[in-house]
């Protein structure tokens, strides 16, 4: 049974308490799961699937440390991805100059590795202040009409 995997790598809680929203807003039609990027074992990416990633930015606009044992795996065993198709949302600020580059990391690792990034690329701006769950929740009923 295919489902809809939400990859979360966060420093803070903010993509994991974003991930869990999603999966909330898409259960029961579309076997959604949160999974953190640590915990995820990249031999089991699945053409049955289809995955949104959501990221933070840590530090200079470097990955979290919950994104880190994934994109090194992806470095490391560089599987062929070139039927996975997934969506982005990105948490960060654009007051920093590296404003959402976490996610966009990622983003360029699984497209390197063939992987086809479909809809939006959604973004969370939290330099007014705001909670990125609203914005996240928007961003997946375009990504959802596009796919």
């Amino acid at each position: 049974m295919s489902r809809t995997v939400i990859l979360f790598g966060t420093e803070s809680g903010n993509a994991e308490m974003v991930a869990e929203d999603l999966v909330e807003e898409l259960d029961g039609n579309h076997n959604a799961v949160a999974i953190d990027m640590t915990d995820y074992d990249i031999s089991e990416f699945s053409t049955e699937d289809s995955y949104i990633v959501v990221c933070s930015t840590h530090g200079d606009g470097e990955l979290p440390s919950g994104a880190r044992p994934f994109f090194e795996a992806l470095e490391a065993d560089s599987p062929d991805l070139s039927a996975i198709r997934y969506s982005v949302f990105g948490l960060g600020d654009s007051s920093y100059e590296t404003y959402s580059h976490g996610s966009e990391i990622i983003d360029e690792k699984l497209r390197a590795l063939g992987a086809e990034r479909v809809g939006e690329y959604g973004r969370h701006d939290a330099s007014d202040g705001s909670l990125p769950n609203d914005d996240a929740l928007e961003w997946l009923r375009t990504v959802f009409v596009a796919s």
